[in-house]
């Protein structure tokens, strides 16, 4: 059977989508969710997306790692809002729902601003902090970002999680309102040249430990540069809001 995709990347973070409103994919084969992303016998991408109908929501979101884990994606949300633009499903704004909860998103030309679920429950340690932002992260300060061994480091604090494991994000200070960013994923298991969930943690996991006093924070990473913007009222982050680019790069048919 041949399907439609459509590929999409949110600075450098690259999605297959593909319309399932039919339920005709099989979400549960990971070994087809890992050959579509294999970036050298499939279509290559860090995931696959795909869009489903929910009674209560304009769409749902679903979200797959390049290992065949479901999780949840902040530029891949993004991502799947300009791809219900384009399906005619929403037109400038959208509520849609994904596995850790509905978001709202804000469509402006290829920019998109969605809105994350809040967070509270941060661990701060002497060398690091851990925090839940749709998926796990860990935020960690480092000097010469550009030349750190992001991979090699990463994977071995990736590792040290229990269960499911944790991202992880290495940070340098530029300013008090710019961070820069590089992100081991998790079920990708390498660097991807940006990660949304992950830029958001580093914004609070920063603000929290006093690194910055700004609300609004602009987070440069391999891929381009990300913002955001949050509230902060007793130790808890509200009105969170990951904004950058979602672009069209191709589309195509794949044979399943």
């Amino acid at each position: 059977m041949k399907i439609e995709f459509i590929k999409y990347q949110g600075t450098g973070n690259d999605f297959v989508m593909i319309d399932n409103r039919n339920l005709f994919f099989p979400a549960n084969n990971i070994d087809l969710i890992a050959k579509i992303c294999n970036r050298n016998f499939g279509i290559g991408a860090d995931g696959v997306i795909l869009i489903e109908n929910n009674s209560d929501f304009d769409f749902r979101m679903r979200y797959f790692n390049a290992d065949g884990s479901e999780t949840f994606c902040g530029n891949g949300a993004r991502c799947a809002v300009a791809f219900a633009k384009k399906l005619g499903i929403v037109s400038n704004q959208t509520n849609f729902t994904a596995v850790d909860g509905p978001h709202f998103a804000s469509i402006h030309n290829e920019i998109i601003s969605l809105k994350m679920i809040d967070v509270q429950d941060i661990k701060v340690t002497e060398n690091s902090v851990f925090l839940y932002t749709g998926t796990q992260h860990h935020v960690e300060m480092v000097s010469d970002l550009e030349n750190y061994p992001v991979v090699k480091n990463g994977q071995k604090i990736r590792n040290s999680y229990q269960g499911v494991g944790s991202n992880v994000n290495f940070v340098e200070k530029i300013n008090n309102h710019t961070f820069q960013v590089r992100t081991y994923e998790k079920g990708v298991e390498n660097e991807t040249l940006a990660c949304g969930t992950g830029v958001t943690a580093v914004a609070i996991a920063m603000h929290k430990t006093n690194k910055t006093s700004e609300n609004k924070i602009s987070l440069p990473v391999q891929g381009g540069k990300l913002e955001v913007s949050f509230s902060e009222n007793n130790g808890l982050y509200s009105n969170i809001f990951l904004t950058g680019p979602a672009t069209f790069v191709f589309s195509g048919l794949i044979e399943l």
